[in-house]
């Protein structure tokens, strides 16, 4: 076990005083969250401000902030201690109708399961490439596995910087994307082949490790996008298709959402004005 503390600021800067609009701030682990997190803090500088904690209808925690008066910047800092430890991604049970691809959720979970189900695109490139993978009677991890691992073959992975998602369309068809726009493209795939699945913001930490040589060669953390997809029995899997990997030890949820729009780290309004936006992520160890 590794404990670490990460530090995020994210600086707004405005080339005026303007006023803004209430501010969803989506920054603070999931209830979910695999990792013991050992303490947490969200602080709004730079204006005079009310800070309210609550749930949105999918379970996330976010701040709902307000500001009383115009404001040239807006720094919004988030200190958090975790507790890395080794997690195997596999450790869970499948109901056994569901232990093979295709299953059928049972009516009530997917009455419950209703959002994220839904199939938003349809486009000729999408489902040409769905029909790569029409299977019949393989493990589900299996079939989850060979999806996540295509991905990573197909779409390379690029650090856009641009706001927004790209279609399905736009992702298969550049073969490039970031990790928010390969994660909705496993998003509607799931839905299409019946399985729920949701969209997840949140931190990635990734540790040098002495026993893989072959890793990260410093300690980092980085805001990422993954998905889940919901096996009866299992609860919500993560999927990672930027590393085509289950998602780990170092993946911390913050946001899991049906629209990759209401999973946003930092969302409101302002006047109308020229911006500029900066943000830094750093993790350090604590001593032992």
């Amino acid at each position: 076990m590794t404990k670490v503390v990460l530090r995020h600021e994210t600086r707004y800067q405005y080339d005026r005083p303007v006023r803004l609009g209430p501010h969803f701030v989506r920054l603070r682990p999931a209830p979910h969250c695999p990792l013991p997190i050992s303490g947490y803090l969200l602080k709004i500088l730079g204006v005079e401000h009310s800070l309210h904690w609550l749930q949105d209808p999918y379970g996330n925690f976010q701040a709902r902030v307000t500001f009383a008066e115009p404001t040239n910047e807006l720094n919004i800092e988030v200190e958090l201690g975790a507790e890395i430890r080794p997690v195997n991604p596999f450790n869970f049970f499948v109901e056994a109708y569901a232990d093979k691809y295709p299953f059928s959720y049972d009516s009530a979970l997917e009455k419950e399961l209703g959002l994220f189900l839904e199939c938003t695109e349809s486009g000729d490139l999408l489902l040409e490439y769905l029909d790569k993978f029409v299977k019949k009677d393989v493990y589900i991890t299996d079939f989850l596995c060979s999806l996540n691992q295509n991905l990573r073959e197909v779409v390379d992975y690029s650090a856009r910087l641009e706001e927004g998602i790209q279609t399905c369309e736009e992702t298969l068809a550049k073969k490039v994307g970031s990790c928010r726009d390969t994660t909705w493209l496993l998003v509607q795939m799931l839905r299409h082949y019946g399985l729920a699945a949701r969209f997840v913001s949140g931190y990635l930490i990734q540790l040098v490790s002495e026993s893989s040589p072959d890793g990260v060669k410093k300690d980092s953390a980085d805001l990422h996008a993954w998905a889940e997809v919901y096996l009866p029995g299992a609860g919500w899997i993560g999927l990672d298709p930027t590393s085509a990997l289950l998602t780990a030890e170092g993946h911390i949820p913050l946001a899991c959402t049906a629209t990759p729009e209401r999973a946003a780290p930092v969302s409101g309004s302002r006047e109308v004005s020229d911006c500029r936006l900066d943000f830094s992520l750093q993790v350090s160890r604590l001593n032992m």
